[in-house]
């Protein structure tokens, strides 16, 4: 392949021959021509187009999957929080997004309280600019809603910013009330965009911490404990409510209870524009690792929580039954020493967050081995429905001409062991330490660019650019 300068198209041609291209659509045995960083053709393999193909490189796919390269719709890089900052900053979060065959990812900026959302979002772009290996966007974290930020919110839309997070948890920090909830939905109904919800009753939350710290109850585990069922379902019922008063839709992100599944299959039966995202430590972690002993819990501490084993069926059903449409990995790593340890003695002070962004799609490849979900619902939940969600598609999430070639070459047959020693995120413990899973990227491309060769990385910072999002394409 020819080497180009990170910051432009890539100008060779590439050929993949002879894998299984699986998109959310169809599994086809196809031949995948890439030119100018994009996909050019894809053809039948054996037959006469394949074969008059030629390019400066080629990669042998037999045996192996090729799909789209995942989207990532929630990530944290560098999130201050409790005192401290996420461990990964965008150079090596989004590296440990390529190794784990993540090329797209989709970050949150901040708005400060009494900050206007463009110094947020132009901090949050000097973060990023020119540091990325993959390509990356923008959500707008709305912690101070008023007229200027309402006004504002439409600008941001214009300029591909088109989705705003807001939060019914962390009184004091992201809290919004629902007056203010309401606000920013009805501009979102507006406008275009999206509004994402934290939903967990927050200031309930907050009672049932102090009465707990107040019981000598300090340890991890109580983190799970005092951030109830629910009071999650609780808050996911209302977001709905305010979304139907202000006609606006509503993405509810990490969901994690039976309960509030329920509550937006009940919501998607009536017929609403709402939507739910789950995250694989629901899906493969529970309450049991919170009450690991020494501390050990404080690696898990989350929000939402992690919930007892038992709610993990009603997720993987709701992923089937499309009650859930997205997997985002909501990493957001803090190390257990120093940061972590912040905790010791009061739950309330660990920093909030898991890393997992390098982990996502073989988890969930363990699951299409397992039999939770199918092969094309495995493509559709991490790349497919999150790049239209977020008004990146077709130019991400699936392999057709004219898509941008954000390709990965899986091997559905390797076996892996997760482990702090082996991952490339900058963390110092991993979250599914041990576990084995069957299936493991091999070759990622970004925009045509091999970024990892046979398990070799070959990307840079830099390479990644700034994506600009439409709407969201379900609302059309």
């Amino acid at each position: 392949m020819t080497t180009t300068d990170a910051s432009r198209p890539t100008t060779g041609r590439v050929l993949i021959r002879g894998g299984l291209v699986i998109t959310a659509a169809e599994e086809t045995r196809a031949d995948v021509l890439i030119e100018d960083g994009k996909v050019a053709a894809l053809a039948a393999q054996g037959s006469s187009a394949a074969d008059s193909w030629t390019a400066e490189r080629v990669i042998d796919a037999t045996g192996r999957y090729v799909i789209p390269g995942g989207v990532d719709a929630h990530t944290h890089m560098e999130l201050p929080f409790g005192g401290t900052f996420a461990s990964d900053d965008f150079e090596t979060g989004t590296r440990a997004a390529a190794w784990g065959g993540t090329t797209t990812i989709v970050d949150f900026a901040v708005q400060s309280r009494g900050g206007a959302l463009r110094e947020g979002l132009d901090a949050w772009h000097a973060k990023a600019e020119g540091r990325c290996a993959v390509d990356y966007a923008f959500h707008m974290i709305l912690s101070d809603v008023n007229e200027s930020s309402l006004k504002e919110m439409d600008l941001l839309v214009d300029e591909g910013v088109t989705s705003f997070k807001l939060f019914m948890a962390y009184p004091g920090v992201f809290y919004s009330d629902d007056g203010q909830v309401l606000r920013a939905m009805q501009r979102g109904a507006a406008n275009g965009g999206l509004v994402m919800m934290h939903a967990e009753n927050g200031i309930a939350i907050d009672v049932l911490v102090e009465q707990a710290l107040a019981r000598g109850e300090s340890d991890p585990r109580h983190h799970g404990e005092v951030r109830k069922v629910l009071l999650e379902a609780e808050a996911t019922h209302r977001a709905i409510q305010l979304a139907r008063v202000a006609g606006a839709p509503l993405y509810v992100v990490h969901v994690s209870a039976e309960e509030a599944v329920a509550e937006i299959a009940a919501a998607r039966d009536k017929g609403l524009p709402v939507f739910g995202e789950t995250c694989p430590q629901y899906l493969f972690l529970s309450t049991d690792n919170l009450a690991e002993p020494d501390f050990e819990g404080a690696k898990y501490v989350c929000s939402t929580p992690l919930r007892p084993r038992e709610h993990q069926a009603a997720l993987w059903r709701g992923l089937r039954g499309n009650d859930l449409q997205v997997v985002s990995t909501d990493h957001c790593p803090f190390c257990f020493a120093g940061q972590k340890e912040l905790g010791r003695g009061d739950f309330s002070k660990i920093p909030n967050g898991l890393p997992g962004v390098e982990n996502r799609m073989d988890l969930l490849h363990q699951a299409v081995v397992d039999g939770h979900i199918s092969r094309r619902r495995w493509i559709e939940i991490a790349c497919a429905t999150p790049a239209r969600m977020f008004g990146l598609y077709p130019k991400k999430g699936t392999i057709a001409p004219g898509a941008d070639a954000d390709i990965v070459v899986y091997d559905p047959h390797t076996a892996q062991v997760l482990s702090a020693r082996t991952h490339h995120m900058n963390v110092d413990y991993s979250a599914y330490e041990g576990r084995t899973l069957t299936g493991q990227v091999e070759t990622v491309l970004s925009r045509g660019r091999v970024v990892l060769d046979g398990r070799q990385y070959t990307g840079s910072a830099g390479h990644g650019r700034f994506t600009p999002r439409s709407t969201c394409q379900y609302l059309d």
